[in-house]
């Protein structure tokens, strides 16, 4: 019965113990995404965030002109999450669930956010990263923010249509990843 437990405990010493003495030093948290796939065209990290680049775009149900039109969006700025690749075109998903195809020029790298639908009261855009800071306005869900950069818990953003900008939660925001950085 001993030997059963020595045994698993031992084996754990070892695998903990391996890459040090192999010069290997261990990794106290892996990168962001780490482990994530690779886009078939880009070579980025599928899943991402981009922005709509566009004025107009449609979102089609397959990766042509030939596909019909899911849904029309005419919001700048919308962040949406690439979920895959296919030639020029991006598999994305909105803030609302809906999913389709959108060719790749009318998508931008630039990282905006929507405060959570999920959210039931307004969050509050504070003058700095700690929830003690004096706060300068209050969001409602689906206000669309620029990101200016994440700490993994706060995002610096921007209103650019009511010059406002402060901190947010990052948790508070569908846009970026819990624990993203952006620099």
């Amino acid at each position: 019965m001993k030997l059963r437990t020595l045994v698993p405990s031992a084996l754990a010493a070892l695998a903990f113990l391996f890459p040090v003495a192999m010069g290997q030093p261990l990794q106290a948290k892996p990168a962001f995404n780490e482990g994530w796939k690779k886009g078939r065209e880009t070579g980025f990290p599928i899943p991402r965030f981009v922005s709509l680049k566009a004025t107009r775009a449609h979102m089609r149900v397959g990766p042509s002109t030939d596909y019909p039109t899911a849904w029309v969006y005419s919001a700048r700025g919308l962040p949406l999450e690439i979920t895959e690749e296919y030639g020029n075109w991006r598999r994305v998903r909105d803030h609302e669930g809906n999913t389709g195809w959108m060719y790749a020029p009318l998508l931008s790298g630039n990282r905006t956010a929507v405060v959570g639908p999920w959210v039931r009261q307004p969050i509050p855009l504070r003058i700095a990263p700690s929830r003690s800071a004096r706060i300068v306005a209050r969001l409602s869900p689906e206000v669309r923010l620029d990101l200016i950069h994440c700490d993994g818990s706060w995002c610096r953003a921007s209103l650019q249509e009511r010059r406002l900008s402060g901190f947010v939660e990052q948790g508070a925001l569908w846009g970026v990843y819990p624990g993203e950085t952006i620099e």
